[in-house]
């Protein structure tokens, strides 16, 4: 069982002390998934900021209120995106311009971020309809889909015009902790978590949450993809490489303790969903589209279901590109997956990602 360190979280613009130097606060997020976590971390001379929230309306004010009140009148000296997705980096120019602070990122989730917060309508090709289409959309979706089209500066401000690059196994001396970069992959390219052995504290960023599975997924941007693959390697290697013990500071939900425990869920979480994906292309070819309901029991729409198609279509070219699926392009512009294994016996399953279910999908 995971162990929790709190049993609420701060109300927004408020903090609290997870260990010495290190204060957890939350921002407010317009979507099912109405939280995310970032953290402060104490420096001689200021405060590293990690990861800024979405750039709506309550987040000015509620950063306003935390350098007010919690700062002991100190600056933000850095900040630091774990990665792209726009709860992440969404105030980060705001807040480097603001404190002329540097810019911390990854190179890989700083140029990915730098192109979806600029993509615009006048960047949709033909290759944005061809994929929809080989997922299993139909031409009412796609013509919808299309009106829609654009990255997500709107939740945006500007990202800072510079960063300084993290690498993995680099340290950040920070105060008199020291602070090594540990790169997860699947979620996001090259996502950056922080972990201090001095403090037994993981900063996990969206690569290790409690409750709910982060997205790994596919896009049209990379249609032939395989980050299942490396999200696989990138919590393997968090097995083998990050004591048991560790506190884990999330993006969402809360910190916990019980990290091997939730690496090992994650693992057979995915796995269980090969397994059932593979045994549902037994009888006939199916497309992206038709396989989301093996994945995902609940109804979905709106943002969440090109989420869902996406992570199908992540399990779909895993198992593709490992010769367990084979894929053909149909008359009708569709992939469809038939399992090589024709004997495939219907195994049974555990089903350990029933329990993730209702949870919401992440961005």
């Amino acid at each position: 069982m995971l162990r929790y360190l709190f049993d609420d979280a701060p109300e927004p613009g408020e903090v609290y002390e997870v260990c010495p130097g290190v204060l957890w606060l939350r921002m407010p997020l317009p979507m099912a998934l109405d939280h995310i976590n970032l953290y402060l971390l104490r420096d001689e001379d200021g405060w590293w900021a990690i990861d800024t929230g979405i750039a709506i309306d309550p987040t000015e004010a509620l950063w306003e209120s935390v350098f007010d009140r919690h700062l002991d009148g100190l600056p933000i000296k850095a900040v630091l995106s774990t990665h792209y997705h726009p709860d992440h980096t969404g105030m980060a120019g705001w807040l480097c311009e603001r404190f002329q602070a540097p810019f911390y990122m990854t190179q890989g989730e700083y140029f990915t971020g730098l192109a979806f917060s600029r993509t615009s309508s006048e960047h949709y090709n033909w290759s944005v309809p061809q994929y929809q289409r080989r997922m299993g959309f139909d031409e009412d979706y796609i013509q919808q889909s299309k009106e829609r089209f654009g990255g997500f500066g709107p939740v945006i401000r500007p990202m800072p015009t510079s960063f300084r690059r993290l690498t993995d196994g680099a340290t950040l001396c920070i105060g008199k902790t020291n602070w090594q970069v540990v790169i997860g992959r699947g979620h996001s390219p090259e996502h950056a978590c922080l972990y201090s052995s001095a403090l037994n504290v993981l900063l996990s960023g969206d690569q290790v949450i409690p409750r709910i599975t982060s997205n790994i997924s596919v896009s049209e941007a990379e249609p032939e993809a395989n980050p299942l693959r490396e999200w696989f390697h990138s919590l393997e290697h968090f097995l083998e490489t990050l004591p048991d013990d560790t506190l884990v500071l999330p993006a969402h939900n809360t910190p916990f303790y019980g990290l091997h425990e939730r690496l090992r869920f994650l693992i057979d979480h995915h796995e269980d969903h090969l397994i059932a994906l593979e045994e549902a292309c037994v009888e006939q070819g199916r497309t992206a589209l038709e396989l989301v309901p093996v994945l995902f029991k609940r109804k979905l729409d709106g943002h969440n279901l090109p989420l869902a198609v996406g992570e199908c279509q992540a399990h779909l070219n895993y198992l593709h590109q490992r010769g367990q699926l084979s894929r053909t392009l149909e008359n009708d512009g569709c992939y469809r997956y038939l399992s090589v294994d024709s004997t495939l016996p219907q195994r049974l399953r555990k089903r350990h990602y029933e329990a993730d279910d209702d949870s919401p999908l992440q961005v």
